[in-house]
């Protein structure tokens, strides 16, 4: 069944799908339309939050409309300070039921995707599943991004126990009662991302274990203004800032980052030969380290956010 079905919903499991958004009011719109179609199979139910991590509250006018005429109890609210873990807290909070759900406004699930989900969870009993999330171009990215699979992801098989480093949120199903009785499940110091890996390292050392599920797919819309050298390396200095809020490794990440910068460096000259897939690698990972030894001298280099 498409959607959710409207039999007694009693003996059946309950999912809230979250969905943060920051002014993406189109793709938003398509990744909705998508969840709409969830196939349920009567096997259980669910809702969506929306949460607006926008002060002008860009995304209201597409979920209200969305709203007048789905089948499927959609919620709204608004986190008015520019902070991704905010919005996330903000979303967790409206949630009732078994479990929830988290997906971003720039991505969209497989019909199948909660209830591949939800089975993984309940078979392996899990306290959370993480899937696969496949890259979608408006138009051909350049050939250096292809042969250096720069928007590909690592895929495990089914059942593979997830590391907290592997983590993220873009395609993730949880036991709601993990979160139970936590005023902040994520870490509002990670305004502007890493605060994921975050939630899952604490999530883990609790003793919480999630799960691959590798048929769970969702595909992300990745713009052409993401697929430039320059983007890349800012998001590589951004990374490196944010790794150095983990407070308890903060100097072992540090003294990598010492060793590594020169190494990158002394490398790039061979790399130029090997192809500009191989010297963006290089660069990229030099942006890494260069934003965690910036980040310790108080410099911030990029902005927090994209639009």
């Amino acid at each position: 069944m498409l959607g959710q079905d409207t039999s007694d919903p009693r003996a059946r499991k309950h999912i809230t799908v979250c969905v943060c958004t920051f002014r993406r009011p189109r793709l938003l719109q398509r990744g909705l339309m998508a969840l709409q179609r969830q196939d349920t199979n009567c096997e259980f139910t669910f809702s969506m939050v929306v949460c607006d991590n926008d002060s002008s509250q860009s995304a209201r006018s597409v979920v209200e409309e969305f709203a007048r005429t789905a089948t499927i109890e959609t919620a709204y609210c608004v986190e008015t300070q520019q902070n991704i873990a905010l919005a996330r807290n903000q979303a967790i909070r409206r949630c009732s039921g078994d479990f929830v759900a988290f997906i971003d406004d720039d991505e969209w699930p497989s019909e199948e995707w909660l209830s591949l989900m939800l089975k993984t969870c309940e078979i392996l009993g899990a306290d959370g599943v993480l899937g696969p999330v496949l890259p979608h171009f408006d138009e051909l990215p350049p050939a250096w991004v292809v042969s250096g699979r720069f928007c590909e992801r690592e895929r495990y098989v089914t059942g593979h126990v997830v590391r907290w480093e592997e983590s993220r949120t873009g395609n993730v199903l949880f036991r709601r009662s993990i979160v139970e009785g936590m005023a902040e499940p994520f870490d509002s110091r990670f305004d502007n991302g890493g605060g994921d890996t975050d939630f899952f390292k604490r999530m883990t050392s609790r003793g919480c274990t999630f799960v691959w599920c590798d048929e769970a797919v969702v595909c992300e819309t990745v713009p052409a203004h993401r697929l430039t050298r320059s983007y890349m390396l800012k998001r590589g200095l951004l990374r490196g800032r944010n790794i150095l809020k983990h407070q308890e490794r903060r100097w072992h990440y540090v003294a990598i980052s010492l060793a590594a910068v020169p190494v990158h460096a002394a490398f790039l000259p061979v790399a130029t030969l090997l192809g500009q897939h191989v010297v963006m690698r290089h660069l990229v990972s030099l942006s890494d380290h260069v934003g965690r030894l910036l980040a310790l001298l108080g410099l911030s280099p990029v902005s927090t956010r994209e639009p």
